[in-house]
């Protein structure tokens, strides 16, 4: 029999289709960004390695190891973490098609049902005497038409049904091959997780047998802790002291208020800013290879949860002698050499400062225009602690910004 509600029905179709369509869309990009986020991370823990078999190499202090071996731990644990999302939502996705299978097996049944009815009753009525009869047996021309135009429409339903269920046939192997596979993938993250884990156990115990070592002696350990912090801090005040003189100067040369606390900016200036602004989260990185070991903002030590460590920037864990090089281009308006050794470089970029500390070599003077990806110096190995460090920060005006949110998925 023919449905005389065959629009509406096909409209709620439609309307189910779309939704579903949407939401699978959405998992599936929802999926995409989570396997982007997991292949980030697995490089980050790739080249950490790499950075830190170099350096054993070195003389490394039992301080910097558990630094090391802490911001390890915290990547791999964001890395399981990613893990078990992509399991989860593979979960879902798995059920979600189950169901779609089962729904659609139960369609194709009845579609199938429907034409097996139908092949039997055009079985029955096969002849075209039968059908010649069917229509001279009308009362009126206008009774034979209408009985016309159904045998018409009859045949034309049937071929649509057969056509429907070859559609459906389709759909159905479409859905069990993309189930395994979904099943596949599941498994194999179900098998890195477990992988993760055990390289995160041994890692927890690593972590656990060098802060036993560390409790016996703690006084000494958060002592040179507490000694790096200062010297930090020290140069960190040299440079906001540069940064609030030379917005002071830039305020004297254009007749304004030398307190103002922002530039004064020339034409050029302002384009160099907006073009620096409008590179936020593309910037290049301040070195080639490195990751971050700390990160910006104010955190605990991970020898002694009692002392806090500030940082006006990121901390980059790099290689020995590695090139450091300027994010965008700009002009160096500072060059300081404190005697400890921790040199340092400041490019101005309009109304924006990139900060360059910890250097061993400098490769250009104050007043030298630099353009982006510029080598200009190059990173410092500390010899007590084995391991060299790149302190980078950004100011806009005298404040400090996360670089986090500047330089390209950092």
């Amino acid at each position: 029999m023919i449905p005389f509600n065959q629009p509406i029905y096909k409209i709620w179709f439609l309307v189910v289709v779309l939704f579903c369509s949407s939401l699978v869309q959405a998992q599936s990009k929802k999926q995409q960004q989570l396997e982007e986020r997991r292949q980030e991370i697995l490089r980050e823990i790739q080249q950490l390695n790499i950075l830190l078999s170099r350096g054993e190499k070195e003389q490394k202090s039992i301080v910097s190891t558990v630094e090391d071996l802490n911001y390890k731990i915290s990547v791999r644990q964001n890395l399981i973490r990613i893990t078990n999302q992509q399991a989860n939502l593979l979960t879902r996705e798995i059920n979600n098609n189950q169901k779609k299978i089962t729904n659609l097996r139960n369609k194709l049944k009845l579609l199938k049902d429907e034409y097996a009815a139908m092949v039997v009753k055009s079985y029955k009525s096969k002849s075209e005497e039968s059908k010649v009869m069917f229509l001279l047996s009308s009362s009126n021309f206008q009774q034979a038409y209408k009985r016309l135009q159904y045998i018409k429409q009859y045949a034309n339903y049937q071929k649509k049904q057969g056509d429907e269920i070859k559609l459906q046939t389709i759909k159905l192997q479409e859905l069990n091959t993309g189930l395994l596979q979904q099943k596949k993938d599941k498994q194999k993250l179900i098998e890195d997780n477990r992988i993760a884990k055990k390289a995160l156990d041994n890692e927890l115990k690593q972590h656990k047998s060098l802060m036993a070592s560390i409790n016996k002696n703690l006084n000494k350990y958060t002592s040179q802790i507490k000694t790096r912090q200062r010297e930090a801090e020290k140069i960190d005040k040299q440079i906001e002291k540069i940064i609030k003189d030379a917005i002071a100067s830039s305020n004297k040369k254009a007749g304004k208020s030398s307190s103002s606390g922002t530039f004064a900016l020339t034409s050029e200036g302002r384009a160099l800013a907006a073009n620096f602004a409008s590179n936020k989260g593309r910037l290049p990185w301040p070195v080639k290879r490195g990751r971050v070991k700390v990160g910006y903002g104010t955190q605990r030590s991970p020898i002694d949860k009692n002392i806090p460590i500030k940082s006006n920037g990121v901390r980059i864990k790099t290689n020995k002698g590695e090139k450091v090089r300027a994010v965008f281009e700009g002009t160096v308006i500072r060059i300081g050499t404190p005697k400890n050794g921790n040199n340092f470089i400041l490019i101005k970029h309009g109304n924006y400062i990139t900060v360059y500390k910890n250097l061993s070599k400098i490769y250009v003077k104050q007043g030298d225009k630099v353009r982006s990806k510029q080598d200009i110096g190059e990173v410092l190995t500390n010899r007590a602690f084995g391991e060299a460090i790149l302190q980078f920060g950004i100011y806009k005006d005298g404040k400090t910004q996360n670089p986090a949110y500047w330089i390209d998925k950092m």
